[in-house]
């Protein structure tokens, strides 16, 4: 038996290659849309893929099935109940797909989608590990609002779930290797590990949410808490479903000079996101561009602020520009019209001087200073971090909005006074800040360090009450 799994840290994604060394016969499970390292492993072994599952419509990505039925003639396989615009082949609960002595059992296990399915992976009968998709995660299980478009209550897909956790998964043997879709920073759970790997008898033991426990308490606590979902997550569930535009590795995109970039910025323009750290950001970027730094979840979080059928052009360092579209591309971003380098100018700056009347710089604020600002009660102060965060910990009187939510909620922001947002660790509130500055909020800064530094600087300072647990 080969079994390889395939991890994308920046979506915090797992796929899964499965194939008999004896037969040569491979089947991808959950693949991304860049397929040519599934082509080049499955060469590698000397292997035929023959199939695709996807365990589920997937939300946060845009799968590969399509490439790879195009690159190898393979067969699409999805759950029973799933609805496609192309062929596929429906996999019931119980049916075995046999590639020689290495067998995938289909467990039906709805609740994160009704569609969704696991697999069990048999080498020569004995169950060795169990591919759970987004139903059992590592220290969570997934949550049952992403994708319901079938006209059911969430409250529907947490009762379904809990079934497929306690009378099929739980039920299997406890050595069983567990290994999910997605780990730690996925939305689509809220508690997910970093291990990368787990067994049925650790989950059992460890996780929070397959402990013995009514119905009814699984039902609130999975239906609570939970990640703000990103906007593009609806669009990317059913772009899944859809015959769509193949994704190709050899795109590129015009490199824009300093000319060609006055001309954007001067006419109606595309949405502008900067790749760069948020220190890079901050010392010097155009006018109404949103930072969303190649260092972070960068395409995740660009499906936050931006729609898909948005034209964009990025703002990258040098030599990272198809790193940028690559990473846009597997959420279904592929509508990038332009890509700008920037490069050391006069004084150390980004843009050249022809462009310096599109450029500003913004001073983001320290704790002290925000100490300085809360006690004046003279900003807005905004926390853009998710509830299960916020429940920490806050800092009085701050508004919260997470910054998935942000891009429409933006009017809830005050106008008329300054506003200081602050995420935990001072990457998302230079996203957030910067995209309330191309709402309009023009007085918004951000604060270096985020809540952690303004925690850790008021557990440092006797008598503070400033910060609420």
């Amino acid at each position: 038996m080969i079994l390889e799994q395939f991890y994308l840290q920046c979506l915090s994604h797992a796929s899964y290659l499965i194939g008999d060394e004896e037969t040569g016969r491979a089947i991808i499970v959950d693949p991304r849309r860049d397929v040519d390292e599934y082509l080049a492993d499955a060469h590698q072994h000397g292997l035929r893929i023959e199939g695709v599952i996807n365990t589920h419509f997937h939300a946060d990505f845009v799968s590969g099935h399509l490439e790879l039925a195009a690159a190898t003639g393979a067969w699409i396989g999805f759950g029973e109940a799933a609805e496609t615009d192309f062929p596929i082949r429906r996999l019931r609960h119980g049916e075995r797909i046999s590639l020689g002595a290495v067998e995938l059992e289909v467990l039906s296990t709805p609740g994160h989608t009704w569609e969704s399915i696991s697999l069990l992976v048999r080498d020569r009968a004995a169950p060795i590990a169990v591919l759970t998709g987004d139903s059992l995660f590592i220290g969570d299980v997934g949550r049952p609002d992403l994708a319901n478009l079938g006209g059911t209550s969430n409250t529907d897909l947490a009762r379904a779930m809990y079934g497929t956790i306690h009378e099929t998964l739980l039920a299997l043997p406890d050595h069983v290797q567990v290994m999910p879709a997605h780990g730690a920073g996925s939305s689509c759970g809220k508690n997910l590990s970093a291990a990368l790997v787990s067994t049925i008898g650790e989950q059992r033991l460890t996780n929070p949410a397959v402990q013995p426990m009514t119905e009814d308490d699984f039902v609130a606590l999975i239906t609570s808490g939970q990640p703000a979902v990103p906007g593009y997550f609806s669009t990317d569930a059913d772009l899944n479903r859809r015959v769509h535009t193949l994704f190709d590795s050899a795109r590129t995109v015009p490199a824009l000079t300093d000319a060609e970039l006055r001309d954007v910025l001067s006419g109606a323009g595309a949405f502008v996101i900067d790749t760069r750290a948020p220190e890079e950001f901050a010392v010097g970027h155009l006018a109404g561009s949103v930072n969303v730094g190649l260092g972070g979840r960068f395409a995740e979080t660009c499906g936050m602020v931006a729609d898909i059928g948005d034209p964009i052009l990025a703002v990258t360092n040098p030599g990272h520009e198809q790193e940028a579209l690559l990473r846009l591309s597997r959420i279904g971003y592929d509508n990038v019209v332009g890509v700008y380098d920037t490069r050391s100018g006069e004084s150390g700056s980004a843009f050249p001087a022809s462009l310096s009347e599109f450029v500003e710089h913004t001073d983001r604020v320290t704790v002290a200073e925000l100490a300085d600002l809360l006690r004046q009660d003279s900003i807005t102060l905004l926390d853009v971090r998710n509830l299960g965060e916020r429940e920490s910990g806050y800092i009085a009187g701050s508004l919260h909005i997470p910054l998935a939510e942000l891009a429409r909620r933006g009017a809830e922001v005050p106008d008329g006074r300054p506003v200081v947002v602050h995420c935990q660790s001072g990457w998302r509130s230079s996203v957030a800040a910067s995209l309330l500055r191309a709402q309009g909020h023009s007085a918004t800064t951000d604060l270096l360090g985020g809540y952690a530094a303004w925690s850790e600087a008021m557990a440092a300072t006797p008598g503070s009450e400033t910060a609420e647990e």
